[in-house]
């Protein structure tokens, strides 16, 4: 019996012990304070606390906080050593996005938080003004632009190119095409950009070449030497004209013998043997010509563009004769003109 209350007096004297070192614990623990880390703003300081909890130690700092501020952890929390402490106003930002444009609230800084907060989608190729990853103060806008990327094919023409060859037996303004040209085709794989829904800019991505373009061939006359009646001429250029053969006749010029006009030229030379007509954008009026045949028969020979005709447009020319006989039996047949120097 005595053992028993012995042995249960001990362990009261334990007891009280265990507790006078918890309340000595204890005390010197307050006395000593807490250190922590409180962020204000973005601006961060070390301290000692004596402050039970979060918001115990914001009012004995004298720190304003509303219901809007955000405090991490919550008011409630004890203040414990190593406890990090964030106190943030939300701040008004303007955000511009395609045409609208609006204010709000966040207690973000960074421009992609920010963003995010208006609930704004941000694909891989978005960028803002300010960038993203910036940093921004209160009051600032940000300008935001969507980036959106679209693929399309476009089948587009290769333009052939023209290998032109000079042929010393051809004569000077004459060409003759000895293969045609032919167009090629492509097949572009193309990227358009739209930023904030317009068109930005296009890049091609890929061309396929689906025919290769033929060249054309020209021949190219280089001769510039004619022999005629009176030896080598030298001239300018050769053209191939279609002829045409007319007289005095009224059935040639509509005039009669009396008429005003009548054998007169439109250079006011009278019209003989040698005066051709032209159109003038062809062959300006007072051009010396040689004349040849190309169906074997007697060249016409030098001649003079000194007139024109209501029915001579183009590359065509009407040749005089002195008799309407004649001019009928020239009929109508293609002949080479010399442009004499």
């Amino acid at each position: 019996m005595d053992n028993t209350r012995a042995n249960s007096a001990k362990k009261v004297v334990v007891l009280l012990l265990l507790a006078i070192v918890m309340t000595i614990s204890l005390g010197v623990s307050s006395y000593q304070g807490a250190e922590i880390t409180l962020t204000v703003e973005g601006e961060t300081v070390q301290m000692v606390s004596y402050s039970a909890t979060v918001e115990e130690l914001l009012m004995d700092e004298e720190i304003e906080f509303g219901k809007d501020t955000l405090v991490e952890p919550g008011l409630d929390t004890l203040l414990t050593p190593g406890l990090k402490i964030t106190v943030t106003d939300p701040k008004t930002y303007t955000v511009v996005f395609k045409d609208d444009v609006y204010e709000l609230k966040s207690y973000n800084t960074r421009v992609e938080d920010i963003l995010e907060d208006a609930d704004i989608n941000i694909g891989p190729k978005d960028f803002s003004t300010p960038a993203l990853d910036s940093e921004v103060r209160t009051n600032t806008t940000i300008e935001f632009f969507q980036v959106e990327e679209k693929l399309r094919v476009e089948n587009t023409s290769i333009p052939f190119e023209t290998e032109v060859i000079n042929n010393i037996r051809l004569d000077k303004g004459i060409t003759n095409t000895l293969q045609e040209g032919k167009d090629g085709s492509k097949r572009s794989h193309i990227k358009d950009i739209y930023i904030n829904g317009e068109m930005s800019s296009s890049v091609v991505v890929l061309d396929t070449v689906v025919s290769e373009p033929v060249s054309q061939v020209i021949e190219r006359g280089v001769n510039d030497v004619v022999s005629t009646s009176r030896g080598d001429v030298r001239f300018k250029e050769a053209l191939i004209l279609n002829a045409s053969a007319y007289d005095l006749s009224f059935a040639s010029t509509g005039k009669r013998p009396g008429d005003p006009g009548y054998g007169i030229t439109a250079s006011g030379t009278t019209a003989r043997p040698g005066t051709v007509a032209v159109d003038p954008r062809v062959i300006p009026l007072g051009t010396k010509l040689y004349v040849e045949s190309l169906d074997g028969s007697r060249d016409y020979g030098f001649a003079i563009a000194e007139d024109t005709g209501g029915a001579i447009k183009g590359y065509k020319i009407d040749l005089f004769y002195n008799s309407n006989a004649a001019a009928m039996s020239f009929g109508r047949r293609d002949v080479k003109v010399y442009i004499l120097d």
